[in-house]
Formats: C-alpha cells, structure tokens, sequence
C-alpha cells in the first residue's frame, strides 16, 4: 500500500522541496501541500486518506501542536512527524505527549527524512502483518524500527555508516529471499568477511533475522532477511 502525506510547511520553497523528498521514496506519494493551518484542516477533509502529515510546528496563523490538538479531538488518527527548528525538549515531550512519532530538525537532507520514512514504512507493515504482539520483546522490535539509525560513533570499531546503509538497502531489496554474507559481498563490492561483518550487526540490533542455509557441500551460512 502507498502511504500518502499531508506536507504541513509555510515557507513555499521548503514546502516544495519536502513534497519532492516524499515523492522520492519508494512507497510514499504527497496527497496534497499545506501552507497553513487552515489549508491543513480543508485538505484532512478533503483527501480520502492521509497516512502521515509532516507538520510544521511554527505556521501563519497558529501553532502546529495546537493544529494537532484540535485534530485529534476531531478524531483524526493520521502519524505525525514535527518538523522544526525547536530545540526546546518541552516542546518535543509535548509533541510526543500528541502522538508525534518523528521529531526532525531543520534543516535536513533527504537521506534524513527518507531514512525515517523508510522506518515508519517498516513499522506500520510490520504493524499490519503481525497484528498483534505475543511478547515484550516483540513490542520492543517493533517500537525500536521507529527510532533512528545510531551515529556512526555509536558503531562498532571498523564499521562505517556509508557502507553500512549500502548493505541495509541491498539487504532490504531481497525481500524475503535475504542475503548471505558471500552474496552481499558480490553485490556491493566488498569481501565476505566485511560483508557478514555489517550483516551481523544488524541481527544484533535487531534489524535483521540470522537464520541457517544447508547448502550441497561444506558448513551452513548465516542466511539473512531484513527484518519487518
């Protein structure tokens, strides 16, 4: 299913570019553009569905939580990414407090905002195909899609950030016919032991599912499936 989204943005030129970085992720299409709050609240009544609204919070004529407020007491149950240039965490815990499931900064570059579209993808099919959680832990992968890919700090001594989201989109491409690591490295151009490198920490983070391949002769390989 293609999610549609409601850009909520006063600025015309940022508006314009945020509606073009939605367009340019697979799965996502813009089912109309905002400048205010009132053209927001006209559009919510006028589109068949909204999945997801990027919600500017600073706009001409009222606050975007206040926007937020008010729609949901309408009864609208659209996801909500703030974007803004607050820093204030009150204002991010208030945000939370409404249903905000992405806070992002301004500025931000598309890999930043597709990053997280491309999470929030993954938490509602994850969502939608399992139905209901039959354990914490199960709770815990699927709240966890949401959240942010770590900083490359936070990453394992020798592991990159480029390299590593080179893995996860050709990992995420096989769907569920996965990857081993020989064949992650025949796609990407890396050798094997690198390429299981990356794939082991995403099955330890949690991203992936580790599982064995019988082949003909030798030992198993790890065989893995981006995780949904």
């Amino acid at each position: 299913m293609t999610l549609r989204v409601l850009v909520v943005e006063d600025d015309p030129v940022a508006a314009d570019a945020h509606a073009l970085y939605v367009t340019r992720v697979p799965g996502f299409e813009v089912a109309a553009v905002a400048h205010s709050r009132a053209e927001a609240v006209r559009a919510l009544d006028e589109q068949p569905r909204v999945d997801l609204i990027l919600l500017d919070l600073y706009l001409p004529d009222g606050n975007g939580l206040a926007l937020l407020r008010s729609l949901r007491a309408a009864g609208h149950t659209a996801d909500v990414f703030a974007v803004t240039s607050a820093r204030d965490l009150t204002v991010i815990r208030e945000g939370v407090s409404l249903g905000v499931v992405q806070h992002v900064l301004k500025p931000f570059t598309f890999r930043s905002l597709s990053d997280r579209l491309r999470r929030y993808a993954d938490f509602r099919m994850s969502a939608e195909a399992h139905g209901e959680a039959v354990s914490q832990d199960e709770v815990d992968r699927a709240l966890s899609v949401l959240r942010a890919a770590p900083p490359s700090s936070a990453l394992p001594k020798g592991l990159s950030t480029g390299t590593l989201d080179t893995v996860t989109s050709a990992l995420r491409e096989q769907g569920e016919a996965g990857l081993t690591a020989s064949e992650a490295a025949e796609r990407i151009g890396v050798n094997r032991i690198t390429a299981g490198r990356y794939l082991e920490h995403l099955a330890t983070t949690g991203r992936a599912h580790r599982r064995q391949r019988y082949g003909h002769v030798g030992r198993p390989e790890h065989h893995y499936v981006w995780r949904r």
